[in-house]
């Protein structure tokens, strides 16, 4: 798989049926190693091992009714609260980030409400800050670390 801008982290790795799969630690389950998946693992361990996310707060792939349709989340970050504190959407390395990544997360934000939001396809992150009393979002530099 392609080298991201990420830190190095270590996968556990297994092949089965012709294809490889990754170990997802916060799913306990080794899932088909796509491009798309391949980001979203090396987030899950950005936001463990750099910003200090406690792994018990972070959910990967579960559905959002958003109007009448469902969607699926990449990731989000859960506060002790049980309130979203970060939705991440992850595209493949070969997918750019355009304004329709932007608008995608922006409406899976109308229900969830999050704080933060962060946007990559494991070459380019972006982050912001939601600021609701002005209804648009900030760019960050980067994502805060967890206290």
């Amino acid at each position: 798989m392609q080298r991201l801008n990420f830190p190095q982290y270590t996968f556990r790795f297994k092949n089965s049926e012709n294809k490889t799969l990754i170990f997802d630690e916060v799913r306990k389950k080794f899932i088909v190693l796509t491009p798309e998946e391949w980001v979203r693992q090396h987030v899950i361990q950005f936001l463990i091992s750099e910003k200090k996310y406690p792994k018990s707060l972070i959910n990967v792939e579960k559905q959002l009714k958003l109007h009448k349709t469902v969607k699926r989340y990449d990731i989000v970050v859960f506060k002790p609260d049980g309130t979203i504190y970060l939705i991440v959407e992850c595209k493949a390395p070969s997918i750019g980030i355009t304004q329709q990544t932007f608008d995608q997360i922006a409406r899976y934000n109308l229900v969830a409400k999050a704080t933060y939001l962060m946007v990559t396809n494991g070459l380019e992150h972006y982050y912001c800050q939601m600021d609701y009393e002005n209804e648009k979002y900030v760019f960050l530099r980067e994502l805060p670390t967890k206290r």
